[in-house]
């Protein structure tokens, strides 16, 4: 989902700064608020493994370029189940911040528009589960229908936001529109990809929690291991 140089310029740029600015600082907000209901330590644990995945996910699984963006598999499913919404947006973010220092620093010019696009859509999913996924229901306990539900809604919200920046960027022309849509197009591989390994992982999570047990590592709402607030 990385947007190519070029796709936005100049002062359009300017709008990048502050959409990043806003998602970082809401992301602050949820960090404050999860250090306060599960404890630094918690979040520090949970913030640099789901960090390792982001990288991960960015740079060891299959992706490629598809005209203004690039195609990843990012599992913001499987890290907002498993850690929970501050560590996986956190994550997102240093996950971010750290290939553009180590590997692409072509794409830190981009990242207020790249950090906004996985952001606001993590926040978008994490507004949707509450709708996909009746309250008391853990985690682990979900179905296919409900995983492929909150991936469609995660990979369109990716696909609306680039949408967005290459609009904003370059217009609504024929050629423009073309661009979109094969991206939008491409995209259509990993809505139906993501929830099958989203669901394997939460497979392997199930043989391990028989029990609602609570884990420092781990998202208390995973296994319904104490009340979750709403």
């Amino acid at each position: 989902m990385h947007i190519e140089a070029g796709v936005v310029e100049g002062s359009k740029m300017l709008l990048s700064y502050a959409t990043g600015t806003a998602v970082l600082a809401t992301t602050a907000k949820l960090t404050w608020e999860h250090i306060n209901k599960n404890g630094l330590l918690a979040l520090l644990l949970r913030t640099l493994i789901s960090t390792g995945l982001v990288f991960i996910f960015f740079e060891v699984f299959p992706h490629y370029p598809v005209g203004i963006s690039e195609v990843h598999l990012i599992l913001g499913t499987t890290l907002l189940m498993i850690f929970g919404l501050a560590p996986a947006m956190l994550g997102l973010a240093f996950g971010l911040f750290l290939q553009g220092i180590t590997v692409a620093q072509f794409d830190l010019p981009q990242y207020g528009m790249n950090v906004t696009t996985l952001l606001a859509s993590m926040l978008v999913l994490y507004l949707a589960t509450k709708k996909i996924i009746p309250e008391k229901t853990a985690y682990k306990d979900i179905s296919y229908t409900q995983m492929l539900k909150m991936s469609v809604v995660w990979e369109g919200a990716i696909v609306s936001w680039v949408a967005f920046w290459a609009f904003y960027g370059q217009g609504v022309s024929g050629e423009n529109i073309q661009n979109v849509f094969t991206f939008g197009s491409a995209y259509m591989l990993v809505i139906l990809l993501e929830p099958l390994i989203d669901l394997a992982i939460l497979s392997i999570i199930k043989v391990y929690y028989k029990r609602a047990s609570c884990n420092i590592l781990f998202n208390d709402r995973l296994t319904n291991c104490k009340t979750i607030s709403s």
